[in-house]
């Protein structure tokens, strides 16, 4: 919740810490005291802080060439002849940029500002935002309101003024349209208090540039450790786990290397387990539904017509299929291997022997080229 904090002009000439002020909050009554006593009160509240109109002056750009928006630095430059003094010695704040293309523009004295908020920061108040009576009057009008002693005026009007009661009637009649007045001298101060709050996000905030609220520093060392600390941690988990993950690749390599040997005792010279592997189990050209589809073949047309006994069938990766027969005689044999070359099947009899009664041999049915 805010709190309105706000300096009467009747204290500018010698700021201290019995500045007359008032504050509130919301819709309680303003509170009138020096600003020590309102300190006390005040103590870790977000505290919006309202300058008197006489703090400050009030300006309006001519319409900006372009859409884009410019820098305080431009902004400064465009009213640099108008004003009475150097822009080094002068803070300047802008707003939001009218219908026109024009930016409304608050300068206060550089002296004035610091001392003003190092006067505050002394006290124990550091204000989140900085705006100025008039300013804050509604932007949809031209209008004027008693505050503090002297009227205020602003609104749509393109001024921003403090007047005496003479200066108020000598102003009414050199406008063309009248000016709306919000309140009598005799309206208590929480009415246009609550009105001037309502305006604050359209007012111009004077809290800009090299005066914007500084923001709690970051304890820097500490960050820095918990960074270190944090990237030891991660780098100790990355080394754990790339030797975890290199023992296991090792163990499952060698565990493959086995299996590798066992299924293809032949290849005695493992130079890239993967690539022969593959060459292996691609290099015949067939799958298994092919292997099956000739291994029928070779029952239907070489065994199957003839008396043979089949003892054993193996397939072996890059010979072929192996069949263990016995059969009545040689002149047998032969006759198989004639049904095989008719039938076009690639086969080979081998390691033929007489047993008894029957002759024992291996017939082979050859992978395909």
């Amino acid at each position: 919740m805010k709190t309105w904090l706000y300096l009467t002009a009747e204290g500018l000439p010698q700021p201290s810490s019995d500045w007359p002020c008032c504050f509130w909050r919301n819709d309680e009554v303003p509170q009138v005291m020096p600003l020590a006593q309102a300190a006390t009160q005040l103590a870790g509240r977000n505290v919006v802080l309202i300058l008197p109109m006489e703090a400050c002056s009030w300006w309006l750009t001519d319409k900006w060439p372009t859409r884009r928006r410019p820098t305080a630095q431009a902004l400064a430059y465009a009213i640099e002849d108008q004003l009475a003094q150097e822009l080094d010695s002068v803070h300047v704040a802008a707003g939001r940029v009218d219908a026109a293309q024009r930016y409304p523009m608050l300068v206060i004295e550089r002296q004035r500002l610091d001392a003003l908020l190092h006067l505050l920061t002394s006290l124990g108040i550091e204000p989140a935002s900085l705006h100025v009576d008039a300013d804050l009057l509604p932007h949809d009008q031209p209008c004027g309101a008693w505050w503090f002693g002297r009227w205020i005026v602003g609104g749509a009007l393109q001024a921003r003024l403090a007047l005496t009661d003479e200066a108020r009637e000598t102003l009414s009649d050199s406008l063309a349209a009248p000016l709306q007045w919000l309140n009598e001298p005799s309206t208590p101060l929480t009415a246009l208090g609550n009105v001037l709050s309502k305006n604050a996000r359209q007012a111009i905030d004077l809290r800009q540039g090299e005066y914007c609220q500084v923001q709690r520093r970051w304890p820097w060392r500490l960050v820095g450790t918990a960074l270190i600390m944090t990237f030891l941690v991660a780098w100790g988990f990355t080394q754990a786990r790339s030797h975890f993950l290199e023992q296991e690749a090792g163990r499952l390599y060698a565990h493959s290397l086995e299996r590798f040997k066992a299924m293809y005792p032949e290849q005695t010279r493992i130079v890239d387990l993967a690539a022969q592997l593959r060459a292996l189990q691609s290099g015949a050209g067939v799958s298994d539904a092919t292997r099956l589809a000739r291994l029928r073949s070779l029952a239907e047309q070489v065994i199957g017509g003839s008396s043979v006994e089949v003892q054993r069938i193996e397939y072996r990766a890059g010979e072929g299929w192996k069949v263990q027969l016995t059969a009545n005689s040689f002149a047998e044999l032969e006759q198989l291997r004639e049904r095989g070359r008719q039938s076009q099947l690639p086969i080979k009899l081998g390691s033929a022997s007489k047993d008894q009664n029957r002759v024992r041999a291996v017939l082979t049915l050859e992978e395909p080229s």
